[in-house]
């Protein structure tokens, strides 16, 4: 754990068992389960990166370190997995990034056969709900711009534009990603960015 972070006992596993799913904390021991699904599903790295993953892609996820300076309490990836074990969708989270009660979603994948399942949406969900618990006041996110399918979904569950960040080069493309977030307490979205500066438009 990164100095200065501070761990936090709020168990996803309440709030994404049901319907033969399971969530498991993916950690080193576990790489390979991760690598094999990203693998397995190839859409999202070429829609974002112009190329399958690679074979660190796995690695990288759960091991990357965020940014110098962003403070934060935990990251989570998450995998759901069904009853062979196997991985249907994934997720990385990190609690209070940037200021307490801001829980970013750095990486929502479900599997090709299941996306226009409903699979999507019951996760969002059940993450929410567990944010929620966990005392999130917002959710963040960024999405590229031009990757439609991952565009209508964020905005149908209710995630706003709070700002584009340009240049950003993934892989093989230089990317547009749309800064996004949703309130899950009540509060408004002004509240949100007098607490997250650099998420305000022509903020640096």
């Amino acid at each position: 754990m990164p100095p200065g972070a501070t761990s936090t006992g709020a168990s996803p596993e309440p709030f994404f068992v049901a319907a033969g799913l399971h969530v498991v904390e993916i950690g080193a021991d576990l790489v390979p389960l991760l690598q094999r699904f990203f693998d397995a599903n190839p859409a999202y790295f070429l829609a974002v990166n112009g190329e399958i993953a690679g074979p660190g892609e796995a690695e990288e996820e759960v091991h990357g370190t965020l940014p110098a300076g962003w403070p934060f309490t935990r990251k989570w990836v998450l995998g759901i997995a069904d009853g062979s074990g196997e991985l249907v969708a994934m997720m990385n989270v990190v609690s209070d990034l940037l200021a307490v009660g801001v829980w970013h979603i750095g990486l929502f994948m479900v599997a090709s056969p299941a996306q226009g399942s409903g699979l999507a949406q019951s996760l969002l969900e059940r993450l929410e709900r567990w944010a929620l618990a966990a005392g999130a006041r917002w959710l963040r996110l960024g999405v590229v711009a031009g990757n439609a399918r991952a565009e209508r979904f964020w905005a149908s569950a209710g995630f706003v534009e709070l700002r584009r960040r340009e240049g950003l080069a993934m892989g093989r493309k230089v990317n547009t990603v749309r800064v996004m977030a949703k309130p899950l307490a009540g509060g408004s979205l002004a509240d949100y960015l007098a607490l997250v500066e650099r998420d305000n438009p022509g903020a640096a």
